[in-house]
């Protein structure tokens, strides 16, 4: 993987080749710098002379002066400025760009105009308060992103209406044409209604109705243009977000100011077109969904941004394309099947004498979003992204540790595996009624099998995907004993080719190997069967690819919370665990990566006395996800056992009976603190 300062001057450099009057204030700024942060970088750091000091970021260490020296180049080439009182502050942090000052001062009226009519989507009855970008379109029409509006808005089969809330109620969706630095000011005007949110194979767009009032009527809507030329200097104006998925966050700081959630604007260059998506090289952060991108020559807008890969560049639904469904959805024509759209899955070919050297002719700024996914050829396997296991394992760990295989099939035969009795109610474990063909089996003692067992837990395995279909463990509270975790291996009961070992997983940007059956929740009883439970936990049959940000918070809590609430005088919970395996999980180093998972934990209630199970389910979905998004956190849900029956193709016999949740049809509660979890029915 090419190195962060390595990165931060090839953009540099890409900026450059396209604008040769920017190209040479970014030299010039170069040659200014570095003497004067080496000194400061070395005063600041105490390092001995003749040493350069060093910092950490995102795991690399890197040179101080150098990385500050090449931010601040890059910063010249592709500023990100406050908006305040609906102008572009045109006030650098650090030497003012004299070729960005005047182009800006001379698109200063276009760039006015179009930032009164952009605005902040902003929801209630959300786990966040706002979701994105959106900007005037029509005198009382706002366009976003489809990503956008769907988080709030959904199809009733005849028309499209608000979703149900976190409280039960109905979500709502307002916009805020301010939200500016250092003000505290709004000027807020309600969705009233949602007039499109466009099918996921459709360029991504919505439209939704804005009220005007008496006393504060709208802005003058930004023009849609039909024409935009090659390399058109262009400013995307929206609310950057921070983002907690960047590993880069000091990067991420230093190209921001450190500021979010605020109104900005971001100039740069159009670098290509086709009819699916406009490309430009501004700087983005997730946020800036639903942006407009600006011409500067014509204030005309000539994209909808909706996506973007780090140091590649951003994508834009084309205004011709807003222009035409627009029309559409106005007068309540039936619009043909859309053509696909989609960010394309390679970077942009370059010629073919570059192409070897694997360099590229069109500009790749420095953008500071995190597209979580292999953004790179399938075949490249030093690409992809960061993903983590679970608490007990860190992606540098997966590096390091060896997978084995230690001992043979017969080393096995001890192991019990999951006790569906361990309540003191039967709890089966979990009925495979789809794709049974799909479960791997295995010879043992001459028999044929589908479970493999552990100490204290069981797996069964997906033939077709390499990966559990589910894991399920028993977990005594009282009897847990914490030991180090252990190295990697694989299970010598089955083939080595039937388990993804090594080909999706290591250090950034690879995937990390996220536990199922957490690795220390077996792990309890004498001695002997809490290392075996130990040591067990780290086959990588227990394991999936997730990414590093994924497996905490919530989720990770769950088992702990329902310990809590079992029977104080046995602290007795099972668990089963799995991931939601469907045809179009994406591929990335050659393994299709599960985006979603379910839980199911059951145990004998401490205030009623009885068994009850509730069932969850969790997402990688906004870390896989092409498009940029304010997400910053991952999202947990309460959600019925029935719903999850029927995606996962399991069946968990009568604990479905005991869900309280079960006459909610498949309503997803979403998390944001375990007080919200309902264990037993409301009746109760």
């Amino acid at each position: 993987m090419e190195d962060l300062i390595g990165r931060l001057k090839a953009a540099n450099a890409r900026i450059g080749s396209r604008d040769g009057q920017l190209a040479q204030e970014m030299l010039e700024r170069r040659e200014t710098v570095p003497s004067s942060l080496q000194e400061a970088a070395a005063d600041l750091e105490g390092a001995p002379p003749g040493r350069a000091p060093t910092m950490d970021i995102g795991g690399q260490t890197v040179g101080r002066s150098e990385f500050a020296q090449e931010t601040i180049v890059l910063r010249t080439g592709r500023p990100v400025l406050a908006v305040v009182d609906d102008e572009a502050q045109l006030i650098f942090s650090d030497a003012e760009s004299s070729v960005w000052g005047a182009r800006l001062r001379d698109a200063s009226a276009h760039l006015a105009a179009a930032a009164r009519a952009v605005g902040r989507i902003e929801v209630e009855g959300h786990s966040l308060a706002w979701l994105g970008t959106g900007w005037l379109v029509q005198p009382d029409v706002l366009v976003t992103n489809r990503h956008v509006a769907a988080e709030f808005g959904r199809s009733n089969g005849t028309s499209f209406v608000f979703k149900q809330g976190l409280t039960g109620t109905q979500m709502s969706a307002s916009v805020d044409f301010l939200e500016e630095i250092g003000s505290s000011r709004d000027r807020t005007f309600r969705l009233n209604r949602i007039l499109h949110i466009e099918d996921p194979d459709g360029p991504d767009l919505a439209f939704m109705s804005v009220t005007p009032t008496r006393e504060s009527p709208l802005a003058t809507p930004i023009r849609l243009s039909t024409q935009s030329g090659a390399e058109e200097l262009v400013a995307v104006i929206g609310y950057p977000a921070r983002d907690s998925r960047i590993p880069d966050q000091q990067l991420m700081d230093e190209i921001f100011g450190n500021v979010y959630d605020k109104k900005r604007l971001a100039p740069g260059q159009l670098i290509g077109s086709d009819a699916a998506a406009a490309r430009h090289d501004c700087s983005t952060l997730g946020g800036n969904s639903g942006s407009v991108v600006l011409s500067l020559a014509t204030g005309e807008a000539v994209g909808l941004h909706f996506a973007g890969r780090f140091l590649q560049s951003n994508f834009a639904v084309p205004a011709a394309a807003v222009a035409e469904r627009l029309d559409q959805v106005l007068n309540g024509r039936r619009r043909p099947a859309p053509a696909v759209q989609q960010v394309p899955d390679r970077p942009l070919p370059a010629p073919a004498a570059s192409r070897i050297e694997n360099r590229f002719t069109f500009v790749i700024p420095l953008r500071v979003t995190v597209e979580a996914g292999n953004p790179y050829p399938e075949e490249d396997g030093q690409h992809g992204r960061t993903a983590s296991a679970s608490a007990s394992a860190s992606p540098a760990a997966d590096a390091e540790d060896d997978v084995f295989t230690e001992g043979v099939a017969a080393d096995y035969r001890d192991r019990k595996g999951y006790d569906e009795s361990f309540l003191g109610e039967a709890v089966p474990l979990p009925a495979v009624t789809h794709l049974r063909d799909d479960v791997l089996t295995f010879m043992a003692d001459g028999k044929t099998d589908g479970v493999l067992r552990y100490e204290h837990f069981s797996v069964m395995m997906s033939k077709g995907r390499r990966l559990c279909l589910f894991s399920a463990v028993n977990i005594d509270g009282l009897q847990s004993t914490p030991l180090p975790r252990t190295g990697w291996r694989t299970d010598p009961r089955i083939p080595l080719e039937a388990q993804i070992h090594r080909e999706c997983y290591g250090v950034e940007p690879k995937f990390s190997r996220g536990h199922m059956t957490r690795r220390e929740d077996p792990v309890w009883g004498p001695g002997a069967s809490a290392s075996k439970a130990n040591a067990d936990s780290m086959h990588v049959t227990n394991v999936v690819p997730q990414m590093q940000p994924f497996n905490g918070g919530i989720w990770l809590e769950l088992e702990n919370y329902a310990l809590q609430n079992a029977r104080k005088d046995d602290m007795r919970i099972s668990v089963f665990t799995g991931p939601i395996l469907a045809d179009d999980d994406p591929v990335r180093f050659g393994v299709r990566i599960p985006v979603e998972f379910w839980k199911v934990i059951a145990f004998i209630h401490d205030v009623t006395g009885q068994l009850c199970a509730t069932g969850y389910t969790m997402s990688q979905r906004d870390f896989l996800r092409e498009e940029e998004f304010v997400f910053g956190k991952h999202k947990t849900a309460q959600q019925s056992l029935a719903s999850i029956e029927q995606r996962t193709g399991l069946s968990f016999g009568g604990l479905t009976a005991l869900d309280p949740l079960e006459d909610t049809e498949g309503l997803l509660t979403e998390l944001t603190d375990l007080r919200q979890i309902r264990f037993v029915g409301l009746q109760q």
